[in-house]
């Protein structure tokens, strides 16, 4: 594989010289490093420099530049001479920026692989997954679409405005004739809440959500339920159909996992599942449970040693093999952060920083459990929240909280217990409290129902 095309950068450097629209799109697409040769970067710059002051930057003028300023000799006129003979056409000249640029990312390609092969030679065994991860992020970025630098037009974005919009509209529209009672269509996969979900409009591709709950309040449950309502249970959301959920666990074995699907979907109690303690009649419920679950697009992974590395080796894999739509990660505390040079806090930002661009790169909604300290802080990083798009905390009330909470609202609620606090949602309001009902018997989590009834400042029940 070559790693310049000294024809192509020719061409572009003649478009240059002749014409001024030619120059606006090198100058947006390219920079000096763009071009393998000395010589072809000066004349790039040159170039460059006398259209940025508003002169057309001809055969003569950059000749010119070149001698006033000690760059050029006789040698390099001949050669720039030659250069001005290889003329195109103003609308081929984005063919050959792509050209180079392709070389460009081939020559950035090379240099990553000698750096990792150097750093391989010399580093101890104990640094290689340090040296893996690092690479993963460097030839992520050769990726990145250079259309994403490109500056819009205000006419563009007002254009792209009025037809998402139009399209959102019909969407709904749409929506309601087949169904007036259902909720708002979503953009992204459901999350069983309806409320969380008219709010956030579902957790869409991209998204890192981050769920922090202290120990044994209800994070993996909440999780799990999760993944009934995008994989298990028919959908209500916008396509209505189960869409793959890549659940990686890092702390219950595959057995404790199974037997809290069997409750959840049976609804048979937990206790009595684990044992055994069950009727032939329960039996029958449970078999019929699992056969909606063998029937779904969940899709788990029981990894206690999880590393970053395998964390988005695994996601990739997933993401081609399965399309899946939404990636748990149950939890972030048990994956490997022992890091002699570094404190546990910023190698937990960094996993989580990892999260979010497996999510913007997979164009998937990533789901990441964390455990919240006895204030309800972020255990390891408060940065942590930055990165997301949506930060929720799961907490239970204590039935005199639960008082308060109706008396402020003004009406009560059903089996309320818990609450769900949104406390960042990038694309929509936050600071919103939703009531949730936790069934621990059956670790069903679901949103606490409001009641008729209505109920006086002092908290006593109204009348009527």
């Amino acid at each position: 594989m070559q790693l310049t095309d000294h024809e192509s950068e020719r061409r572009i450097l003649s478009a240059m010289l002749h014409s001024e629209n030619a120059c606006a799109e090198a100058m947006d697409r390219l920079t000096e490093g763009d071009f393998s040769i000395p010589l072809h970067q000066t004349i790039f710059n040159l170039t460059t420099s006398i259209y940025s002051k508003s002169v057309r930057p001809t055969l003569v003028e950059v000749v010119k530049e070149g001698h006033s300023t000690g760059l050029f000799g006789a040698d390099e006129v001949e050669e720039l001479n030659y250069i001005a003979r290889q003329y195109i056409d103003d609308e081929n000249v984005g063919y050959w920026i792509d050209k180079v640029k392709v070389k460009t990312k081939i020559r950035a390609m090379d240099a990553v692989l000698r750096k990792y092969k150097m750093m391989l030679d010399e580093a101890p065994d104990s640094q290689a997954e340090e040296i893996l991860i690092d690479a993963n992020d460097d030839f992520s970025s050769l990726l990145l679409d250079d259309a994403s630098e490109e500056i819009d037009e205000p006419d563009d974005i007002a254009k792209i405005g009025y037809e998402e919009v139009e399209r959102r509209m019909e969407r709904y529209r749409k929506h309601k004739n087949e169904n007036p009672y259902a909720p708002p269509p979503l953009d992204g996969v459901p999350t069983g809440i309806p409320t969380l979900d008219a709010i956030t409009l579902g957790f869409k591709p991209g998204d890192l959500i981050i769920l922090g709950a202290k120990t044994g309040d209800g994070k993996t449950s909440f999780a799990l339920n999760i993944s009934n309502s995008v994989a298990v249970a028919t959908s209500i959301a916008a396509t209505g159909a189960k869409q793959p959920v890549l659940y990686i666990n890092t702390e219950m074995s595959r057995e404790q996992i199974a037997l809290r699907w069997g409750s959840i979907l049976s609804g048979v109690e937990h206790d009595k599942i684990r044992n055994g303690a069950i009727t032939n009649e329960e039996l029958s419920i449970i078999f019929n449970a699992y056969g909606q679950l063998s029937d779904s697009k969940f899709f788990p992974a029981y990894i206690p040693n999880l590393t970053p590395i395998k964390l988005q080796n695994l996601a990739r894999k997933a993401k081609i093999k399965k399309d899946i739509k939404l990636i748990i990660l149950d939890y972030v505390g048990r994956m490997d952060t022992k890091d002699p040079q570094r404190q546990e806090w910023q190698v937990l930002y960094d996993i989580v920083k990892t999260q979010k661009q497996l999510a913007q790169n997979l164009q998937v909604a990533c789901l990441v459990l964390i455990q919240l300290n006895d204030d309800n802080s972020i255990q390891g990083a408060k940065r942590m929240k930055n990165e997301s798009d949506i930060m929720l905390k799961l907490s239970p009330v204590t039935p005199a909280q639960v008082r308060e909470i109706e008396s402020e609202k003004g009406y009560m609620y059903e089996n309320f217990n818990y609450q769900l606090y949104i406390d960042k949602n990038r694309d929509g309001a936050a600071g919103n409290a939703i009531p949730i009902f936790f069934e621990k018997r059956t670790q069903r989590i679901m949103q606490a129902v409001r009641m008729g009834k209505e109920i006086d400042p002092d908290g006593q029940e109204k009348e009527g």
